[in-house]
């Protein structure tokens, strides 16, 4: 970068990414950040909820967030989804590949992966 011109440009591409992550929406999902989320390959989770519902365009209605540690380390990536009227989800053991497919069945389609959920999990 060599210019506040170039600064200005990143800024503008990356503006979408930013404001989706500071929504106050009715739809939030938060994906645990926390040294033991990151380890684990949480980056790429939360990357991949930003681009899908991006491109699904429910960025008025679905807010993507982090947050620090969730306290079940073991099951990380973890993922928690508040919907508005409804109970939260904790998806736990989450991929970038598991995110889309989330973001295509439980938030476009209201149906809960169940599979992906804690309460599925072997513990």
């Amino acid at each position: 970068m060599k210019s506040l011109e170039e600064l200005m440009a990143i800024k503008a591409k990356m503006q979408d990414k930013v404001a989706i992550r500071t929504g106050s929406n009715q739809t939030r999902i938060v994906v645990g950040m926390a040294t033991c989320g990151i380890a684990a390959g949480a980056r790429p989770v939360l990357n991949a909820f930003v681009e899908a519902v991006t491109d699904a365009g429910l960025t008025d209605s679905v807010s993507v967030t982090q947050t620090g540690c969730i306290g079940i380390c073991q099951y990380e990536p973890v993922v928690e989804i508040y919907e508005e009227g409804k109970e939260k989800t904790t998806y736990v053991k989450m991929t970038a590949e598991k995110a889309k497919e989330i973001v295509e069945k439980h938030i476009k389609g209201g149906k809960v992966v169940t599979e992906y959920t804690i309460g599925a999990t072997k513990v």
